[in-house]
């Protein structure tokens, strides 16, 4: 718990739990743990803690239907059997009231193509717009509180490489993303 009322993720999720009837699914590309840790201490130090309810993460989906998700954890197990994408952290994204850590990965930009592809038709609008990966650690601030964090890490910042870890199906239940089985890519811990 960091803020005493809502259970936030430790770490990447390591978790398989069975489905939840009636309740949206969230896809993210998962964080390797060294990565992880670095970037959840500085969304710890640096978003709202009353709105600070989840671990770092790369959302790459939103709002999937609770009716396909047989179909989407037999899709992920089938793409999670790939080499994992390589990704690096490259800069810092302005997000108006909020920053973010801006992610440079052709392979984890071509694996949402093709995820998006075979989930035509159930997406929402917005997740089929072309993806900017990025991992927030602010939001919800003001524009001056944001163009300082920015600055800060601006001045601060350097590339960051890894590979994804894996991709992590999770419920949206009671105002939070409830993980439910993540897929590690081949050779992932």
């Amino acid at each position: 718990m960091t803020d005493g009322s809502a259970p936030r993720p430790a770490g990447p999720a390591s978790v398989h739990q069975a489905p939840v009837r009636g309740v949206p699914l969230l896809i993210t590309a998962e964080l390797p743990r060294d990565v992880f840790a670095w970037a959840d201490g500085l969304r710890r130090a640096h978003y709202p803690p009353d709105r600070n309810r989840l671990g770092a993460h790369v959302t790459l989906f939103h709002g999937l239907p609770p009716s396909a998700e047989a179909d989407i954890r037999r899709l992920l197990g089938r793409t999670a059997a790939r080499s994992a994408p390589e990704a690096r952290i490259s800069g810092v994204m302005d997000l108006g009231r909020g920053t973010a850590l801006s992610v440079e990965s052709e392979a984890m930009i071509a694996v949402h193509a093709e995820l998006a592809e075979r989930l035509h038709g159930l997406i929402q609008q917005k997740d089929a717009r072309p993806l900017r990966l990025h991992i927030t650690i602010q939001n919800k601030v003001s524009h001056a509180e944001a163009r300082a964090l920015q600055a800060d890490l601006a001045c601060r910042l350097r590339p960051v490489r890894f590979a994804f870890r894996g991709l992590l199906l999770s419920h949206w239940r009671d105002a939070l993303w409830r993980p439910a089985q993540l897929y590690r890519f081949r050779g992932q811990a």
